[in-house]
């Protein structure tokens, strides 16, 4: 299993100058080969690269593309618009319903410098949002021809990377909120995924929910499953073994593999959450998916060669389709990572638990160090460190391994809601005002940008 692990962190490896989407390749969350740094503070300019001011409300998650790094935003016209960081079960959406302006930004990887933006849409948002969120949830996906932006009912976008507009699709309006009162609208949170010239989409919402796969190149669609399904804010991943590849949804009603090509279902998994947030994962023939909404908080270790209805029958924790599974556990709203053998899942609260990937056995659980608070983002593994960003604006950065080991806790000040992404050298981090990159300068380089 490590061995097998292992191999796929070379391979991973090798795409790792280009963060494509969310969490980066396959959604693994590890780029092994980037030396990203070990020490930074945002605030008193120490090992900053740059700093880039970003307009608006947003709580997703930067990517890149070669020499450039894409960020999203939605600014409201209301200038005391809310958002509330931190520990709290309010359901009641934001009050905000003034105009908004939807913008992609193009911001240069090495100097900061904005290349481009463009303004994508304008106007009253129509669905409100948590307070917790942002209507410009989704983080882009991106690839060698093209930059794909979701915005949920706003409307689906391409833009190549000169910033000319390719396409637009209008899918309607994608009301995702609490399913116990259609009122409380939460907005959408799950990112598009480009692969093979394709785009995804996974579209769960009070009423027929559905997965879609659009050409990338023109917006056709060309094939939508539905989906039996309440709202829902994971984002799907592409996950690729032994020459074979598979569409994996997080949902409440059923965990859920699709054939990439053809929409069509390959297996399914009931027992699950309500409110699921985090993305599937896999390495070493296994798919692994987490949920953490209480007081049903499963793993599960999905065998590829899974088919059917594969759900577990009364009290057993695996069957000739799972490996292992664990009824209590599972992350809330961190994507679980699976690096070097290891399953590590972190709470919303910021304790971390590793698991042994093949057999289940958790190996610690321990909280954080740091000022504790709110964890958003999931972790992210590179060079055998594993980088945790939490609500309050601090990284911390824990050796990866059986035993927890903290190797520094870096502030950056801002709050941040958004998964890092790494670039050689560089980590960087979208705060809720900036687009911040970390790393050790070159020597005789000039300072930061930003301050």
């Amino acid at each position: 299993m490590r061995h097998l692990t292992a191999l796929l962190g070379i391979c991973l490896a090798a795409q790792a100058q280009n963060w494509p989407h969310f969490r980066g390749p396959m959604a693994a969350g590890t780029a092994d080969g980037t030396n990203p740094p070990m020490s930074w503070d945002v605030e008193k300019g120490k090992n900053v690269l740059w700093r880039t001011a970003i307009p608006g409300i947003s709580v997703s998650s930067p990517v890149i593309w070669e020499s450039t790094v894409y960020a999203v935003t939605s600014i409201s016209s209301d200038s005391k618009s809310e958002f509330r960081a931190g520990l709290y079960g309010d359901t009641e959406p934001a009050k905000d319903t003034s105009p908004h302006t939807w913008k992609l930004y193009a911001v240069d990887l090495r100097s900061g410098g904005i290349k481009w933006q463009r303004t994508i849409c304008e106007g009253v948002p129509k669905t409100k949002r948590h307070p917790k969120a942002s209507h410009s949830s989704p983080s882009p996906a991106v690839d060698a021809k093209r930059v794909i932006v979701w915005f949920g009912s706003e409307g689906l976008y391409a833009y190549d990377h000169s910033g000319r507009q390719l396409w637009k699709k209008d899918l309607g309006v994608i009301d995702a909120g609490w399913f116990f009162d259609p009122d409380y609208q939460w907005g959408v949170a799950s990112s598009p995924v480009l692969w093979k010239d394709r785009v995804f989409l996974q579209a769960d919402q009070q009423k027929n929910s559905f997965i879609a796969c659009f050409d990338a190149a023109s917006g056709k669609e060309l094939w939508r499953t539905g989906r039996d399904e309440i709202p829902s804010w994971g984002t799907p991943a592409v996950l690729e073994w032994d020459g074979k590849a598979q569409l994996v949804t997080n949902g409440t009603k059923a965990i859920r593999a699709y054939d990439p090509m053809t929409g069509k279902l390959i297996w399914s998994l009931k027992g699950n959450s309500e409110i699921t947030c985090p993305t599937p994962v896999a390495g070493g023939g296994l798919i692994y998916v987490a949920a953490g909404y209480p007081p049903i908080q499963p793993i599960y270790a999905v065998k590829w060669s899974a088919a059917g209805d594969i759900t577990l029958q009364g009290d057993a924790t695996s069957n000739e389709h799972i490996a292992w599974s664990l009824k209590r556990g599972g992350s809330y709203q961190p994507t679980p990572l699976l690096y070097g053998g290891i399953l590590y899942v972190c709470s919303n609260s910021g304790v971390l638990s590793a698991y042994d990937a093949k057999t289940g056995e958790r190996l610690y659980q321990q909280r954080v160090a740091g000022k504790g608070g709110a964890f958003s983002a999931s972790p992210i593994a590179a060079d055998e460190r594993i980088y945790l960003a939490s609500e309050d604006g601090e990284v911390h950065i824990v050796k990866a391994g059986p035993k927890y080991e903290t190797l520094a806790s870096n502030p950056v000040g801002e709050v941040m809601m958004g998964t890092p992404a790494f670039a050689k050298g560089m980590l960087v981090i979208r705060t809720m005002k900036h687009l911040v990159a970390v790393g050790e300068p070159a020597p005789g380089s000039r300072p930061a940008s930003g301050y």
